[in-house]
C-alpha cells in the first residue's frame, strides 16, 4: 500500500500525455486529475514524508498538517473549477502551463524545506507567465517578459534569503522563523512579499493579470498570492510589520480600483485588497486570526475565481474589457450576470455568502487584539470592495448604458465552472462548519450575531446609497493608470539609454584607444620577447645541453671496461685532490 501521494506530481506528471489526447479523451482526463489529487489530498494522514539528505543538508519533501491541507484542498478543488472552465480550448500548452501551476502551488503547500519550495516557486513564475505569452500580441508579451522579470527577480532574492538563512541556522527545514532575525530571513520575508502583492511590489499583478487568456487569468487569480499568504503564515505569523502591511494593502487596493476602466485590471486591484486582509491575519498571528487569514484564502480562491470568470466570459463573447466599451448585457446574458453578482456578494461579505463568515473572522481577531485602527481599515475596504467589485463594475459592464454589442452565454463549460465555485460560495456562507473544521486551531467563533449581522448590512446598504448618490461620479473614464510599475517600466528605459548612449559610447572609446595604443605596444612588446627568447634565452640553453652532451660523450669512451684504466684514473684523481688540498692550505 502507498503511503503517501504526492498530489503535486499528479498534476506535473499528469501535464505530459495532454498534448497527445484528443477530442473527448482529452477532457475526460483534464477532469480525471484533479479529481484524483482531491481524493489524494482529503486521503492525507499529518506527518512528514520523503526525508533525505543533499549535500549534507536535511530535505523533506513534504510536510501533512492541518494548515497545509486546507491550502491544498481548495487548490485541488479550485483546479477542478478552472479545469471545467477550461475544457473548450483545443491548445493543449494552457492545460499543460495550468498543470504545471497548480502542481508547482501544491508542491510549495506541502514543502518541508527550503530547497523543495524554492524548486516549486520558480515552477510556479515560469508555469504562469505562459498563460500571458499565450494570449498573444504585442501588450500581452511585454506584460509577460515583465512579470517573468519581477517574479525571476524575487526568486533570486528569496534564493539568497535561504542560503543565508540556512549558513546561520544550520538547517534548510521550512518552519517558523523566531528569534533574531537576520539578513536572509528579511530577504525571504521579502520574496514572499513580492508573491504576496504588498505594495510597492504589486505591480505585476495588476499588470500582467488582465493581459492573461481568459481562461489563464482565473487559474493565476488563484494560487500565486495564496501560496504567498500560506508560507507567511507558515514562516512568519505574528510579525507586526505584517499588520500594518496588510492593512495598507486592503486601503491601497480599492483605492486603486476607483481609478480603474480595464474590468480584470479592477478586479486585479481588488486582489491585493483582499489579501490585505489575510497578511493583516498572519500578522496580528493569534489562533483566531490564522484561522481568520486560512478560511479568507479559502473562500477568496473561489469567489474571485468565479469573479474573473465571469469578466472573462464577457469578452470571451464580446472581444471587450473596458467598461466605456461595455453596457446593456444583461439581456443576452443573464445567467452570468446572476452567478457573477453572486461572487460580488461574496467579496463584499454579504450575509449568507462566503466572504461574509470569513472575512470578519480576520476582523474580529483585530478586535479582540485591540486593534481599533486596524478595524477601522478593515471595515473601510469592505466597504469599497462592495462599491466597486459589487456594484460599479457589475453595473457598467452588464447595466448601463447599452452599446449595441451583439453578445450571448458563454459555451456551457463555463456556465458550468462558474455555478460550481458559486454554489460553494453559498454553501460556505451557510453552513460554515466543514470550512472551520479544516481550519488549522479549534473555531470558537460565530458570524451570525444579530450585532455582526446588523453592523454588515448597515455598512453595505450606505455603500449602496453612495453609489447611488453619486453614481455619475463614478462613471468610468478611458485612462490608464500607472502604478509602481512606473519604476520598472522608466527604469528598464532608462537601463537601456544608458547601455546604449554613454555605457556603448565609453565601451567604443576604450576600444579605439586599445586599438590605436595598447595593442600596438602589447603586439610590439610580444614580438621583441619573442626575438630575447630566440635569440638569447634558446642559445643559452641549447649551449648547455649541447656541453652535457658533449660531456656525456666524452665519459662514454673513458669508460673502456679494462680495470688498469681505472686505477690510472683514480692515482691522477688522488694527485689532483692533494694538489687542490696543498693551495688551499697554503
Amino acid at each position: 500500500m502507498i503511503e503517501f501521494v504526492h498530489p503535486a506530481l499528479l498534476f506535473i506528471l499528469g501535464a505530459v500525455p495532454i498534448p497527445f489526447l484528443r477530442g473527448a479523451a482529452r477532457k475526460v482526463y483534464l477532469l480525471l486529475i484533479p479529481v484524483l489529487a482531491l481524493l489524494a489530498v482529503l486521503a492525507l494522514q499529518p506527518g512528514s514524508y520523503g526525508a533525505a539528505q543533499f549535500l549534507g543538508q536535511d530535505v523533506l519533501v513534504a510536510k501533512v498538517d492541518k494548515l497545509s491541507i486546507v491550502f491544498a484542498t481548495v487548490f485541488t478543488i479550485m483546479a477542478l473549477i478552472g479545469m471545467v472552465y477550461a475544457l473548450h480550448l483545443t491548445e493543449a500548452g494552457q492545460h499543460v502551463a495550468a498543470f504545471v501551476y497548480v502542481g508547482s502551488a501544491l508542491g510549495v503547500v506541502f514543502a518541508g524545506d527550503y530547497l523543495t519550495l524554492y524548486l516549486f516557486w520558480e515552477g510556479m513564475a515560469f508555469a504562469s507567465a505562459y498563460l500571458v505569452f499565450a494570449q498573444g500580441g504585442e501588450k500581452a508579451i511585454r506584460a509577460a517578459f515583465r512579470y517573468l522579470m519581477v517574479h525571476v527577480t524575487g526568486g533570486v532574492v528569496l534564493l539568497g534569503g535561504v542560503v543565508l538563512h540556512a549558513l546561520a541556522s544550520g538547517s534548510l527545514l521550512f518552519g517558523p522563523i523566531e528569534g533574531n532575525v537576520g539578513v536572509g530571513a528579511y530577504l525571504i520575508l521579502a520574496g514572499f512579499l513580492l508573491n504576496a502583492a504588498v505594495p510597492p511590489l504589486n505591480a505585476w499583478l495588476t499588470d500582467a493579470y488582465p493581459e492573461a487568456t481568459v481562461t489563464g487569468a482565473v487559474f493565476m487569480s488563484a494560487f500565486t498570492t495564496k501560496t504567498a499568504v500560506y508560507v507567511l503564515a507558515r514562516a512568519f505569523p505574528g510579525t507586526e510589520l505584517l499588520v500594518w502591511l496588510g492593512t495598507a494593502m486592503a486601503l491601497y487596493g480599492v483605492v486603486y480600483a476607483v481609478l480603474e476602466n480595464d474590468c480584470r485590471r479592477l478586479l486585479a486591484y481588488h486582489i491585493v485588497s483582499q489579501v490585505g486582509y489575510m497578511v493583516a491575519g498572519v500578522g496580528i498571528g493569534t489562533e483566531l486570526a490564522v484561522n481568520g487569514a486560512t478560511s479568507h484564502a479559502f473562500a477568496h480562491i473561489l469567489y474571485k475565481a468565479l469573479l474573473f470568470m465571469g469578466a472573462g466570459a464577457v469578452i470571451y463573447v464580446t472581444g471587450r474589457r473596458k467598461l466605456t466599451e461595455l453596457g446593456g448585457l444583461y439581456r443576452t446574458m443573464p445567467l452570468t450576470v446572476a452567478l457573477y453578482m453572486i461572487g460580488a456578494f461574496a467579496i463584499s461579505a454579504f450575509p449568507f455568502f462566503s466572504g461574509f463568515v470569513t472575512k470578519s473572522m480576520v476582523v474580529a481577531a483585530a478586535g479582540e487584539d485591540h486593534r481599533a485602527l486596524v478595524m477601522l481599515a478593515l471595515t473601510m475596504a469592505s466597504s469599497g470592495t462592495f462599491l466597486h467589485t459589487g456594484l460599479k463594475l457589475p453595473y457598467y459592464m452588464f447595466f448601463g448604458t447599452d452599446r449595441g454589442l451583439e453578445a450571448r452565454e458563454p459555451p456551457g463549460n463555463m456556465l458550468a465552472a462558474m455555478a460550481m465555485a458559486a454554489t460553494l460560495c453559498v454553501a460556505i456562507g451557510i453552513f460554515p462548519g466543514p470550512l472551520y473544521a479544516l481550519l488549522p486551531y479549534p473555531v470558537d467563533f460565530e458570524p451570525y450575531t444579530g450585532a455582526h449581522v446588523t453592523e454588515s448590512l448597515g455598512v453595505l446598504m450606505f455603500t449602496a446609497l453612495g453609489f447611488v448618490l453619486f453614481l455619475k461620479a463614478l462613471d468610468p473614464e478611458n485612462t490608464i493608470s500607472i502604478d509602481t510599475d512606473w519604476f520598472y517600466r522608466k527604469g528598464a528605459r532608462a537601463f537601456m539609454w544608458f547601455a546604449e548612449r554613454p555605457l556603448a559610447r565609453y565601451e567604443k572609446a576604450v576600444s579605439d584607444v586599445s586599438e590605436t595604443t595598447a595593442l600596438p605596444l602589447l603586439h610590439g612588446s610580444a614580438r621583441a620577447g619573442l626575438r630575447v627568447d630566440l635569440n638569447g634565452i634558446d642559445a643559452i640553453v641549447n649551449g648547455v645541453a649541447h656541453a652535457i652532451l658533449d660531456g656525456g660523450g666524452v665519459l662514454r669512451r673513458l669508460q673502456t671496461g679494462v680495470v688498469t684504466h681505472y686505477a690510472l684514473a683514480m692515482i691522477a684523481g688522488l694527485i689532483a685532490a692533494i694538489a687542490v688540498f696543498a693551495v688551499v692550505w697554503r
